[in-house]
């Protein structure tokens, strides 16, 4: 029965490591998907250059893994095409640029 919360607290620093929901991913590509399939949505929506999109208060992401899924949700919603590891790319290129989510 105490074996348990020790294997718990031995599994710790593997969850410190873990990738982030987008995995292992390209972020290279992520600008010109970006500017390809969200810039003018978010340009219709906001104005501007649509950057206020990711920026504003009350903003609908608030996490690594909610921005993986809002970039899925606008992936299907946009038609853009993209792959899971392109989904992932733009995610983690977001975090980067804009979010800087750090769990």
């Amino acid at each position: 029965m105490r074996l348990l919360p020790l294997l718990g607290l031995a599994l710790l620093p593997a969850l410190a490591m873990a990738e982030a929901p987008w995995g292992t991913v390209d972020r290279s590509i992520a600008p010109a998907l970006h500017q390809k399939a969200c810039v003018a949505c978010h340009t219709r929506m906001f104005g501007g250059d649509g950057s206020r999109i990711y920026t504003r208060e009350d903003r609908l992401v608030n996490s690594r893994p909610e921005l993986l899924r809002r970039v899925a949700f606008c992936n299907a919603r946009v038609g853009a095409g993209w792959f899971p590891d392109e989904e992932g790319a733009v995610a983690a290129w977001l975090n980067d640029q804009y979010y800087h989510f750090k769990e």
